[in-house]
């Protein structure tokens, strides 16, 4: 897919799928970026990069030079519809101990590319409304706030809220 600074962005193959798990996991157990609660295995998230390829959905990652994976991006369906085909949700997701480095940065920014050369017309992003650091970002690379909705989740005994943000691509396809 590219470089940015000394880490590669390319796509997920399937040996990445220890890595993605382990990253993934530590966000379930211990933050509210990822609302979900049950763990994956390495043959759930195997089937996870399959099932997003097949489906025509990128799943990336940020190779650092020692071969070790930061981080990941993909998205995937917003909403059931047909009417919703031009739109995706998109989660971006970075190991813990490479936060605040620009792999983030660096994975959205390829995730929008990839999505800038497809018929896509909205990119959502769903974001934890105390996810400061998460919104900021989003807002840099052009991300437009729509709202908020409160106490749509629970996660750690508490009720959360969702933060909106959407960007919408130059140049994307006319609605069909």
């Amino acid at each position: 897919m590219g470089e940015f600074g000394k880490m590669k962005i390319r796509p997920a193959i399937a040996a990445d799928a220890p890595t993605i798990t382990v990253i993934y996991n530590d966000l379930v157990n211990t933050s509210t970026a990822v609302w979900k609660t049950k763990l994956y295995t390495i043959e759930d998230r195997t089937a996870w990069i399959k099932a997003r390829n097949d489906n025509g959905f990128p799943v990336l990652v940020a190779e650092l030079p020692d071969g070790h994976v930061a981080g990941f991006a993909t998205y995937g369906p917003w909403r059931d519809g047909d009417g919703y085909c031009h739109t995706v949700e998109h989660s971006v997701h970075v190991a813990s101990d490479c936060r605040g480095q620009g792999i983030g940065k660096a994975l959205l920014a390829a995730l929008i590319d990839y999505a800038k050369g497809t018929d896509l017309h909205v990119l959502i992003a769903g974001i934890e409304a105390e996810n400061h650091a998460s919104i900021s970002l989003h807002a840099k690379l052009g991300f437009t706030q729509c709202g908020t909705m409160h106490e749509v989740g629970t996660k750690f005994g508490r009720w959360l809220d969702l933060t909106i943000m959407q960007l919408t691509l130059p140049g994307a396809g006319t609605a069909s």
